[in-house]
């Protein structure tokens, strides 16, 4: 999807998680005769996209559509059970926990919570301090002092605070404190679950900006994972939109907030409350979310779609290309139907 050597690629990633449960919880009856039935989640579903180096990606969607599921997938803490997931040149998706250190250091995640995903054991310099250590073993004690005083006054953490412990601090200083950790090791790429979800709105633009400072201080390539598409259009290069577990559109974010045609994206656009606007105009989808354990035949929105005819019913929709570095997987798209 670019000419240029990507630094993230997935190819038809698929992600299941099995929730059957126990031997009774599994067992059915057909008849007379008992029978084990598995249940699975179909968190993600063929999903191909691809990141070039300094760009951000936001991937969007409601709760449960996979976002969460991909960011996790995509730095290795989920092995996906099919597909291909290629760091520069390198596949990495089938790499047990010792190959991909030689990963770790230029892959980094930050967490929607930071007071969970901060140890309270630890004051804010160990909490630094252990990256370094741990990816670098023979850097000496001076230079990990003088990276941990360098990275902290880069976030905004006062330096004297570092004796101190996470529950000391409020959520922003405490995401600041997250953002130091995940930029010790100088890491190439960052994944953001929901960096600002937990926080108030007048912490958000605060560490948004700090996000984009560092990305350009440091050339890094982002993948956001928000649902909040205030951010998305103040952030990103370019916009995944994701439906139960798959990728519906993919486009530049300019592109996107002017001329979205997956019906779920322009669905998702229209909730974007707009100051001056006489008339709402919120498109109303119908019918309710299909689960992720039975996805629908077909395409997986057009149970809810304006737009859906027996194709969409029973085919599956591709990502294709339309024009402008958008891809969009919707027949209605492909056959004209929707402009």
């Amino acid at each position: 999807m670019g000419k240029n050597l990507a630094l993230l690629t997935l190819n038809k990633v698929v992600k299941h998680f099995d929730i059957s449960g126990g031997f009774l919880d599994q067992l059915r009856f057909q008849g007379l005769r008992p029978r084990l039935e598995k249940t699975r989640v179909h968190a993600l579903n063929d999903v191909s996209l691809t990141l070039e180096k300094g760009e951000t990606l936001s991937v969007v969607g409601e709760s449960g559509c996979g976002k969460s599921t991909l960011a996790r997938t995509v730095m290795g803490l989920y092995r996906p059970d099919s597909g291909e997931i290629y760091y520069g040149k390198d596949r990495i998706d089938h790499l047990d926990s010792g190959e991909m250190l030689v990963h770790r250091r230029k892959m980094q995640m930050i967490f929607q919570d930071p007071y969970a995903s901060l140890n309270p054991r630890m004051t804010v310099r160990q909490t630094l301090e252990e990256p370094l250590r741990f990816h670098h073993p023979s850097i000496s004690e001076g230079e990990v002092q003088d990276r941990v005083a360098l990275v902290m006054e880069q976030v905004g953490v006062n330096p004297r605070w570092g004796e101190r412990y996470p529950h000391e601090f409020s959520g922003g200083q405490r995401q600041r404190v997250s953002i130091a950790r995940a930029l010790m090791v100088d890491p190439e790429f960052i994944v953001a679950d929901e960096p600002i979800s937990a926080l108030d709105v007048s912490i958000q633009a605060q560490i948004l900006n700090l996000l984009m400072e560092a990305q350009e201080m440091r050339g890094l390539t982002y993948m956001m994972i928000t649902h909040d598409l205030s951010v998305v259009a103040h952030i990103s290069t370019r916009v995944a939109v994701m439906y139960l577990g798959t990728l519906c559109e993919l486009a530049s974010a300019a592109n996107l907030f002017e001329t979205a045609r997956h019906p779920y994206t322009r669905a998702l656009l229209s909730a974007i409350p707009r100051l001056g606007q006489k008339k709402p105009a919120h498109i109303k989808l119908k019918g309710e979310v299909p689960t992720p354990i039975h996805l629908p035949s077909g395409c997986v929105f057009h149970g809810r779609c304006l737009y859906a005819n027996e194709r969409c019913r029973r085919e599956v929709p591709q990502l294709l290309a339309g024009g402008s570095g958008v891809f969009v997987a919707c027949h209605g798209v492909e056959e004209g139907r929707i402009s």
